[in-house]
């Protein structure tokens, strides 16, 4: 290891974090990014769809179903 990473290792481990929430693992942090890409998909979808009250309706039902699974934590992949 590098004397410059043994530094900020042990500063690090001395420290208390700052951040207010919990570091997620890589799974849930690659997980998040997909979701987070489906949604901008979907929206970018959307745009193409006319305005009217069906692209009305879609944005609010593609919104209820990422608001119903916000809780979800389980990983499956």
């Amino acid at each position: 290891m590098r004397p410059s990473h043994r530094l900020l290792a042990a500063i690090s481990r001395s420290q208390p974090s700052k951040l207010k929430k919990p570091s997620i693992s890589l799974d849930h942090f690659i997980q998040r990014q997909r979701v987070l890409s489906l949604w901008r998909e979907i929206m970018r979808a959307l745009i193409k769809v006319p305005p009217s009250s069906t692209r009305t309706e879609l944005h609010k039902y593609a919104r209820d179903e990422f608001e119903r699974h916000r809780g979800v934590s389980d990983i499956v992949g």
